[in-house]
């Protein structure tokens, strides 16, 4: 145990969350047992802005979608209210009070919120767009025809560089077999040049003395 006569300094570790609830860090910076420069007194919740914005479903398949509320545990220490967003009209409170909700998608999108509450003071808030069916098919077949899309032209990209290769190639192989078959031709012409660059050479010196 630390001793309670010391003067004690500490500092607060970074939130778990950027908004609604989450835990932080208490650490002691003087005192601590041994040789360490800092030690975890506790963990303490922390709090952002309520505001949580937009969520990502925990599941989404093409029927369904799952949405969870901001909490943190134990989850029944909390209360949820789920609504249902109507543009230029009242929201919609919904029966749901469980902290995932689960829907169907219906033939057009829907927004939803989720409002974490404690003691009547709401915590945190976010909200889901659900699709509807037909929205997701066609993102869906978007996808799949931007990828494919991006597959032909890697696929052409690999094709061209692969017969670039191929004539490379073949074309070294044809000059190697050409320079064996007439080696002395090449052997000769080479002679040549090598002749008359020293002859060159010898005409250079001549003409600098």
């Amino acid at each position: 145990g630390l001793n309670a006569t010391v003067s004690t300094e500490v500092e607060f570790g970074v939130c778990t969350v950027t908004c609604g609830i989450g835990i932080r860090e208490v650490l002691l910076t003087s005192g601590c047992p041994g040789t360490e420069a800092k030690c975890i007194v506790r963990v303490e919740e922390c709090r952002g802005p309520v505001d949580c914005g937009w969520g990502i479903p925990i599941s989404e398949g093409l029927a369904c979608v799952k949405m969870p509320c901001i909490y943190i545990h134990p989850e029944n220490r909390f209360k949820y209210i789920w609504k249902m967003l109507i543009p230029n009209k009242t929201a919609h409170i919904l029966p749901n009070d469980s902290a995932v909700m689960e829907v169907c998608r219906d033939t057009h999108s829907v927004t939803f919120q989720c409002e974490t509450q404690e003691n009547e003071n709401i915590i945190a808030s976010v909200k889901y767009t659900v699709y509807a069916t037909t929205e997701v098919e066609t993102k869906k077949s978007r996808r799949i025809e931007t990828g494919q899309s991006r597959r032909k032209t890697t696929d052409a990209i690999l094709f061209f560089c692969l017969v670039t290769g191929i004539i490379v190639t073949v074309g070294v192989i044809f000059a190697m077999i050409f320079m064996i078959l007439h080696w002395a031709v090449v052997k000769s012409i080479w002679e040549s040049k090598s002749g008359q660059d020293n002859q060159d050479k010898k005409m250079a010196n001549k003409r600098s003395l």
